[in-house]
């Protein structure tokens, strides 16, 4: 079964960020990215199914894509440590909006033709979670989002998924497209050896344009602002007071 784990380069959420000057970006100097943690956990669970299901003459492959400058080599090369087969790296400079990323990634699907889509349900920079749906679009494709447990039979896989209504179960044929939560797993740890012999490993390389894509920006961003977090601590003598104060003061009840 071969598998396509797209990826995101994100800013380290660990890390203060700042607003550049123009207003409409943030200061990239000196600023680390990562793979975006989502992504990661797609990436091992794409692993965990691979090595599982190794039978025979189909041994399974993990492709992990990421669309960007040359600079997405580090994060991608960083899976490639994790265990993933290969690295695709469509080439764009300009950063594609969800609607865009998704269809640079139904050109990839018609490319690669993997069995399955398993991704990370958002990135943790722009929060959007419009890829994974948008491409399930396009491709026709059944989906599954907020994936916490994946299970395969006969044939068909099996998702179990965190809804704001409790836990629900859906099970899908193949091709199909899987968003991951956090509870999928614990992504696991690349180590020395592997990360030195990622770094030898080629990177594949694609033009946006040569997959026949030109990008149609649907999103504008008008200005960004830093946010401070602002808490004032009071403490209260019993349950009564407390209400009361949520009540009159904060206005929750």
């Amino acid at each position: 079964m071969k598998i396509l784990v797209p990826s995101k380069r994100v800013p380290d959420p660990d890390q203060r960020i700042r607003i550049a000057a123009s207003g409409h970006a943030i200061e990239k100097d000196d600023l680390p990215f990562v793979l975006n943690p989502f992504d990661a956990i797609s990436i091992e669970e794409a692993l965990r199914i691979r090595d599982e299901n190794r039978a025979g003459e189909d041994e399974g492959e993990v492709v992990v894509v990421g669309i960007g400058g040359a600079a997405y080599e580090k994060e991608l090369r960083t899976a490639m440590a994790m265990g993933a087969d290969r690295a695709l790296l469509v080439e764009c400079e300009t950063a594609p909006d969800p609607w865009n990323v998704a269809r640079i990634l139904q050109a990839v699907v018609e490319r690669e033709q993997p069995a399955l889509i398993l991704m990370g349900k958002q990135a943790v920079d722009d929060d959007s979670n419009q890829v994974g749906q948008f491409l399930a679009a396009l491709l026709d494709w059944p989906q599954a989002t907020f994936a916490s447990k994946i299970e395969f039979d006969a044939g068909r896989v099996r998702v179990t998924r965190e809804t704001d209504m409790g836990i629900e179960t859906v099970s899908m044929e193949l091709p199909a497209v899987i968003t991951a939560d956090l509870r999928l797993n614990e992504p696991r740890y690349a180590s020395l050896p592997a990360i030195m012999k990622a770094k030898r490993k080629p990177v594949d390389r694609i033009d946006c344009a040569d997959l026949g894509i030109a990008i149609e920006p649907r999103v504008r961003i008008l200005e960004m602002e830093p946010l401070v977090s602002k808490r004032t601590c009071v403490q209260v003598s019993s349950g009564t007071e407390l209400l009361a104060r949520l009540r009159d003061e904060v206005g929750v009840l």
